[in-house]
């Protein structure tokens, strides 16, 4: 039996199967966003990143974070659909410029996400006793695993723990289960990670991957996470790359009153490849107080990355990766803070935020390796800037990558 196969059918799988076959009475699961609930949100801004790959400075203006969110749920909450929808394959096919980013070919790039961020159905199962919940969730979106998408955070730009700290745009069956203060959820997906925005995941992989997430309420506002995964070649779409062993662990608080409130994320990760032969660490902590219309926020971030090798656009790198794709390890140390100021527009529930925004940073190589940051930056200082208006409608305390029994609505973001 070859390891891939050894590893779907571990404690992830057998966790799912648990859950589902044990025995319940019928209990309704609560709606997500109620009956239904629709919103929206882009942001225009103006960058400006110096060095970047091959020297010198550069300032783009793009649109940014484009989505269409959709919530709908049959009465007594039963069934429930979730759906995002992603427009930036249109808007930037080249990506973000963004200090640090990584992942799916992109480097000092985020990557545009696909078409289709989330699409699922989320069932209510019978529970076992009062005062529990159980669902499970069908379709496309995030495994459970990690913090939530960057995307629905106050700081504009990315860290560059995305692909760390959260698996995405998957193909997912996840069970999920709620009793108290806890909730458990385990789910199975695809390894593949998509090569372009308009790319499905590979059904045929679904099952070689698995993750599972624990999590505690203590108090309202409040939660702290675990979470392990294995997940099978994701940058080799056929199946024949590294299988990655990855970790995550958090505590977030959200507080205050209508017109003061405060938010505060607190994370580590850990990915591992080749039997620890690569591995890659983050630690991350960011917060923001808004009071009335104005709002701060501030991000801490030091992540390692892998340098791979690059194609003649220095923003890329070579697909499909494999480990002698890896050049050497570089750790980033990324300070961000910025400020914004929301404006009621002329549709209810439409809000406009003009915000300003810095990062600085330093990256340095880890351990042996041939890449050469100071060949290929010029330096190894960084710095970015941005200026722009984030438009949002009904978007306030939406969160992705949590559905069905994991779903906590009074721990919504501040945003």
């Amino acid at each position: 039996m070859s390891y891939r196969r050894r590893a779907a059918k571990g404690t992830g799988p057998a966790l799912l199967l648990t859950m589902l076959a044990a025995p319940a009475a019928p209990l309704s699961l609560a709606a997500q966003h109620g009956a239904g609930m629709l919103g929206a949100q882009a942001v225009l801004a103006g960058t400006t990143n110096d060095p970047i790959p091959g020297t010198g400075s550069r300032t783009e203006v793009r649109l940014l974070h484009p989505v269409l969110l959709g919530r709908w749920s049959m009465p007594g909450g039963w069934l429930s659909l979730a759906g995002t929808f992603n427009l930036e394959g249109w808007v930037v096919p080249g990506g973000e410029m963004t200090l640090g980013a990584w992942g799916e070919g992109f480097v000092d790039r985020r990557h545009p996400h696909t078409y289709v961020h989330e699409l699922l159905a989320v069932a209510a199962l019978p529970a076992p006793a009062d005062g529990a919940i159980l669902s499970l969730s069908v379709g496309k979106g995030f495994a459970p695993f990690g913090s939530d998408d960057p995307m629905m955070r106050p700081v504009l730009k990315y860290p560059v723990n995305h692909h760390l700290s959260q698996i995405l745009e998957r193909a997912v069956a996840i069970a999920a289960a709620r009793v108290g203060p806890a909730a458990i959820e385990a789910g199975l997906f695809n390894g593949d990670e998509p090569e372009r925005p308009g790319q499905w995941p590979a059904l045929r992989r679904f099952g070689d991957s698995w993750s599972i997430r624990s999590t505690l309420y203590p108090w309202p506002g409040f939660e702290a996470q675990l979470s392990r995964a294995s997940v099978a070649s994701p940058e080799h779409r056929p199946g024949a790359g590294l299988r990655q062993t990855k970790w995550s662990a958090s505590i977030r608080w959200v507080g205050g009153s209508r017109a003061t409130r405060g938010y505060a994320l607190a994370e580590w990760a850990r990915t591992s490849e080749a039997d620890d032969q690569f591995v890659f660490t983050s630690v991350l902590a960011e917060g923001a107080v808004r009071l009335q219309a104005h709002q701060a926020y501030a991000r801490f971030e030091r992540t390692e990355r892998p340098e791979e090798t690059r194609t003649g656009d220095l923003f890329r790198s070579r697909r499909p990766h494999l480990e002698n794709s890896i050049l050497g390890t570089t750790r980033w140390t990324i300070y961000t803070a910025g400020y914004g100021i929301t404006l009621a527009g002329p549709v209810r529930g439409l809000q406009l935020t003009p915000f300003v925004e810095g990062s600085h940073g330093r990256a340095s190589e880890r351990g042996s390796g041939f890449f050469d940051i100071e060949a290929l930056y010029g330096g190894a200082t960084f710095w970015s800037a941005s200026a722009g208006i984030r438009v949002s409608w009904r978007t306030a305390g939406h969160r992705m990558g949590r559905y069905g029994a994991a779903v906590q609505p009074e721990n919504a973001h501040l945003h």
